[in-house]
Order: structure tokens, then sequence, then C-alpha cells
């Protein structure tokens, strides 16, 4: 017997937070492509890069207040 997707929300709904966070992570990699390493290097490829566009002054870093404020301007 199979659960339908409403049993399935409600259950995990009711999963302690920790519980929750870790079925949300488990989700979403089963959508990614299974060959990761691609993955993690193009993240570190865009991690270095953007340190080094603050490094060199070509941007400014803002606090995650202030960027969710300006999404939040930007979306009115």
């Amino acid at each position: 017997m199979s659960l339908s997707f409403a049993e399935i929300e409600k259950a995990a709904a009711n999963l302690p937070l920790e519980e929750r966070a870790r079925l949300i992570g488990a989700l979403i990699a089963s959508l990614e492509p299974a060959d990761e390493g691609d993955i993690e290097a193009a993240w570190e490829q865009e991690v270095l890069a953007r340190s080094k566009e603050i490094r060199d002054g070509i941007v400014s870093p803002v606090s995650a207040d202030e960027a969710l404020e300006r999404v939040r301007r930007d979306l009115r």
C-alpha cells in the first residue's frame, strides 16, 4: 500500500524540526544529478570568484537583513 501525497505531507509536518530539515535535504539531493563532483567544483569556482570581487573592491558585501530588505523592496 502506497501513501498519498497528502498523507506523506501530513506525516512530514509532524516530524521534529531537525528531521524535517534532513528530509528536505534528502528530497533535494534526490533531484540532483548523479555526478555531484561537477556541481561542487562549480560552486567552489563561484565562491572563489565572488571572494576575489570582494577583496578587489568590485563589490561590497551586505548583511542578510539588508539583502532580504532589497529583495522585498524590489518585489513590491
